[in-house]
């Protein structure tokens, strides 16, 4: 295939669908630049750079430091944490959250995806962040790993009418990659208040992310997996149980023995009443 060619439809349609596979899913310009076209320019000589240590002769204008590199972290966390202890009820957290516009991660979502399931559940199941369906669909678990949460739910007499669930990052990390340090530290005030507002009997962490945060510790799912704690999320205290999310199932498929383990384990928490 020559490469100045246009691509034809389905072509095309097959790259949009490989960029967004990647994690490619927004635009950084207004206009498309042909990189391959740039790469075959002549290039231009460059004057040669100063020395770092040189000064400025005196008596001229101090030369000008070049802007710095904005980062990820657009917004104070503060400000998230003002906003989510505003919020009294579910729907003004819910409100609250799709104002914000603090979190670049929105700016490359389809939608909020705030939670599904019973907000009165003595239950509640935290995930990572949504994946390509949820940010679809605008509910947490609702891929393949969400059908197999729904099959481990039911293997112990639940569904969503019994439980609540909801993600550590409320909107899709592009590429379904792992949310980053400054966006979890933006997101993370909303998550607590959220389950401080449904103030569960019994909170499930479901994979490495929201258990290394909400637990507070450095130690991999793998080894915090099938373990019980008594946690306090700002005013609410809570029993909190790490197991392994479906995705990593979908995976390995021979870690579902140990999954089965931990849903036992809440269903014997669950019938003891503790």
């Amino acid at each position: 295939m020559s490469g100045n060619r246009p691509l034809n439809d389905a072509e095309a349609r097959a790259a949009l669908d490989w960029y967004r596979a990647v994690g490619v899913d927004f635009a950084v310009g207004e206009e498309p630049v042909d990189r391959f076209a740039a790469s075959v320019a002549p290039s231009r000589a460059r004057p040669a750079a100063a020395p770092p240590s040189a000064s400025p002769v005196s008596g001229s204008a101090p030369a000008q430091a070049a802007a710095p590199v904005a980062l990820s972290l657009t917004s104070d966390p503060s400000e998230t944490t003002a906003l989510a202890a505003a919020a009294p009820t579910l729907e003004a957290l819910r409100a609250a959250m799709d104002a914000y516009e603090g979190c670049t991660l929105k700016k490359r979502a389809t939608q909020l995806v705030f939670a599904d399931g019973n907000p009165e559940a003595e239950i509640m199941l935290v995930g990572e962040g949504p994946g390509e369906q949820e940010d679809l669909q605008g509910k947490p678990f609702v891929g393949r790993a969400g059908q197999l949460l729904d099959r481990m739910l039911a293997s112990i007499g639940l569904d969503r009418t019994k439980v609540y669930i909801a993600n550590m990052v409320p909107w899709r990390p592009p590429g379904n990659r792992d949310p980053s340090p400054e966006e979890m530290a933006l997101c993370t005030p909303f998550l607590l208040r959220q389950i401080e507002l449904v103030a569960p009997k019994f909170l499930v962490t479901l994979g490495n992310v929201p258990t290394k945060s909400l637990f507070q510790t450095q130690n991999g799912i793998t080894r915090m997996r099938g373990q019980w704690r008594d946690l306090t999320i700002n005013s609410h205290a809570t029993r909190a149980l790490a197991t392994l999310h479906p995705a990593y199932l979908l995976r390995t498929p021979a870690s579902k023995a140990l999954a089965w383990r931990d849903m036992l384990s809440l269903k014997q928490a669950i019938e003891g009443g503790s």
